[in-house]
């Protein structure tokens, strides 16, 4: 879906539309949900902090979020989804893979497919959606990004390797900002560049992820889609620019990461008993802490309070602070809204 949140927002309240809009929070600690394509003119976009957002959009529009209603329309998107397969594997409220190689409607072609699933949408929800067609899923996920907003591609077999020789890094899914900087270093800037090393070479430097960089910079992904894939866990972390020292610095870099984390719990309908702090350190040391409790997390206050716990009980540290990270497991819901394929 194009902007979900944001062009939920939009549709049902008219005064918004053509307007830069956030769903999130607009206080100090907040962090952006979704921004509405007026917004990303402006450098505005998912999981940025409010304050940021605002000050590079000053006529920026904070919207409370609905998940109840993003539920609701979710699962009217996800019934025009079961009109043509079966194979269905939910990646968020507003994102899933579709495996229609044998579909039910009979549609000889995976690209008229995807336009009869998107008509249906805008009719069904008044929403915009893009696709992407390919033959594994990395090259889909990489397709549906391609003719955003209301477009569709489609990488053909024989485009894949191609298609991916000349993407910078940083553009592939699965690659974050840390792993691109790192990659960079070690002189990989695109697809070319990744795909010239030995296997041997990317385990070494990125354990077992290396072996996934190592085949998708080739265009391969044997993944198949799975409908009944569940995730139990869900977490946020952040690598600085500068080492931290200072116990309340440390605190306030927490407050992002726990938002991000109860936005997506609220999102899901989900929550866990197990809060875990990760601490890198600037020798590349790690330690996790980890607390269970006997009832499931009900609030972002509580997430707050274990997690700020976990690190004080670590303090003082002997060595500078690179990264903090912190997850949230052992997630209880409804199963349909936890069926996930991607971190925050």
């Amino acid at each position: 879906m194009d902007a979900f949140y944001a062009s939920v927002e939009q549709r049902d309240n008219p005064d918004l539309r053509g307007k830069p809009v956030a769903v999130g929070g607009s206080r100090e600690r907040g962090v952006v949900a979704a921004a509405s394509y007026e917004a990303r003119k402006f450098g505005v976009r998912s999981a940025m902090p409010s304050v940021t957002a605002k000050r590079q959009c000053p006529d920026l529009i904070f919207v409370k979020p609905r998940f109840e209603v993003y539920r609701a329309v979710s699962q009217q998107i996800r019934e025009i989804f079961a009109e043509h397969t079966p194979i269905i594997e939910p990646l968020s409220l507003d994102e899933a893979y579709l495996d229609v190689t044998e579909n039910l409607q009979g549609i000889t072609f995976a690209r008229d497919i995807a336009l009869a699933i998107r008509a249906k949408i805008k009719e069904v929800t008044g929403l915009n959606a893009s696709a992407g067609i390919s033959y594994n899923k990395f090259l889909a996920k990489l397709a549906s990004d391609h003719r955003k907003p209301n477009g569709q591609y489609v990488i053909t077999r024989e485009m894949g390797p191609t298609f991916v020789e000349t993407l910078p890094v940083g553009k592939f899914h699965g690659i974050g900002p840390a792993t691109s900087t790192k990659m960079n270093s070690l002189g990989l800037y695109t697809g070319l560049d990744m795909r010239n090393q030995s296997l041997e070479f990317m385990q070494a430097n990125f354990g077992k992820a290396g072996s996934y960089y190592y085949w998708i910079s080739r265009g391969v992904d044997n993944r198949e889609v799975r409908s009944d894939r569940i995730r139990k866990s869900v977490g946020a972390e952040n690598t600085f620019s500068s080492d931290l020292t200072d116990f309340e610095t440390m605190v306030a870099e927490l407050q992002p990461l726990i938002d991000k984390i109860w936005l997506h719990c609220e999102d899901k309908g989900a929550r866990g008993r197990t809060v875990t702090l990760k601490v890198k350190f600037n020798d590349f040391e790690m330690i996790t802490r980890s607390r269970s409790v006997p009832v499931a997390v009900s609030s972002r206050a509580d997430l707050e309070r274990l997690s700020v716990a976990l690190l004080q009980n670590e303090m003082p540290f002997s060595k500078p602070v690179r990264l903090l990270g912190v997850s949230l497991s052992s997630l209880q819901g409804n199963e349909a809204e936890l069926q996930l394929g991607l971190s925050i």
